[in-house]
């Protein structure tokens, strides 16, 4: 196996770290903290920030964050740091994401944030900047990771999540087996891809261009398949909303036209399988990653199974088929997928 391969083989272990620590008396610690920072401080919204996955990991965290009934927003770190900096007032907690927690943007934010601006940090790397300079920093537990984010992807939407359900007082028994489904998920994946992907690859074929679309928690995973298509593979990709789709960039459809579209069952599943259907009609293929089995009779529809009613564990649990097809798309042309040659991993200037 190469570095990128290992590392998604790894997320199964990541998965059980994460919830290992946060079922555990020192992470539930961590958790209560910052529950005791909202408590005492009367925060009155939340704003998620970060760059790359991380950025696209806010997306779902948001929506978690408001379904639950605490406000939220999301707002790019670099986009915050030069235009949007006067939204940092009284009764706001800013809930910093970064991995690495040495993103340029991050360290920014953290030298330049207003005097009573109360600042969290979701991170992976331990003794980082982000751990180190947040008031409360709660670990992702992911390991070393040196390829196109794939693992690090996966724990921090699961801590992100985590801190959801406990400040919403639903940490609780139901939400650990949930956890434990989705690492059961992992497991079984990357012990049989071969065959859950097959024809995936034949069915795409060579890819130009990609459009990755879906709604709701799942752009978050939309936006991160775009992001490692560019990255591991250097194709152009775009993960774009459902509903923008319509707007406008439906008219690109015709031959030629690929898409990978999850559809998860909830509040616009069924928006999402009649764009499945306009696209094939308009000439388009459509590679579909659902967690509900539909009756699409079209040879220009592939659809991908992934066993995870969950809205929100659907939105991690998907990424891993387009990990996995990155993987073997890159083998078949030769090359290893996931490494940096323009950048780096851990982006250091702006």
């Amino acid at each position: 196996m190469n570095k990128f391969l290992d590392e998604i083989f790894e997320q199964p272990a990541a998965i059980d770290n994460v919830l290992n620590f946060y079922s555990g008396a020192e992470g539930k610690k961590k958790l209560a903290e910052v529950k005791a920072v909202i408590d005492d401080n009367k925060i009155e919204q939340v704003i998620f920030t970060g760059m790359g996955s991380s950025y696209f990991i806010s997306h779902a965290a948001s929506i978690l964050f408001n379904q639950l009934k605490f406000e939220s927003l999301v707002v790019n770190a670099s986009e915050l740091l030069h235009y949007n900096f006067p939204i940092l007032k009284k009764h706001t907690l800013l809930i910093c994401i970064s991995q690495s927690g040495e993103s340029f943007e991050i360290k920014e934010l953290l030298k330049h944030l207003p005097e009573g601006i109360h600042c969290v940090g979701i991170v992976n790397e331990e003794k980082s900047t982000l751990a180190c300079g947040a008031e409360i920093a709660l670990p992702c537990k992911g390991g070393k990771e040196e390829m196109t984010s794939t693992k690090t992807y996966v724990v921090t939407s699961l801590v992100a999540f985590i801190l959801a359900w406990y400040l919403a007082g639903e940490w609780n028994d139901n939400k650990i087996t949930m956890i434990k489904r989705l690492r059961d998920n992992f497991k079984k994946w990357v012990e049989s891809y071969q065959s859950k992907l097959l024809g995936a690859r034949d069915f795409m074929g060579e890819m130009q261009t990609l459009q990755i679309i879906a709604r709701g928690p799942s752009f978050s995973a939309a936006s991160q398949s775009a992001l490692m298509f560019k990255e591991a593979v250097q194709i152009p990709a775009t993960g774009i909303l459902g509903g923008e789709f319509r707007h406008g960039p439906m008219e690109m459809v015709g031959d030629g036209f690929k898409a990978i579209l999850f559809a998860a069952k909830g509040k616009t599943f069924i928006q999402s399988i009649k764009m499945t259907e306009d696209i094939v009609e308009f000439g388009g293929k459509v590679l579909l990653i659902t967690n509900e089995k539909v009756n699409l009779p079209d040879d220009n529809i592939k659809q991908i199974f992934i066993d995870e009613p969950d809205e929100f564990m659907f939105s991690i649990n998907a990424v891993l088929p387009v990990q996995l097809f990155i993987d073997d798309y890159a083998k078949v042309r030769g090359f290893v997928a996931g490494s940096f040659s323009r950048g780096a991993k851990v982006t250091i200037i702006e």
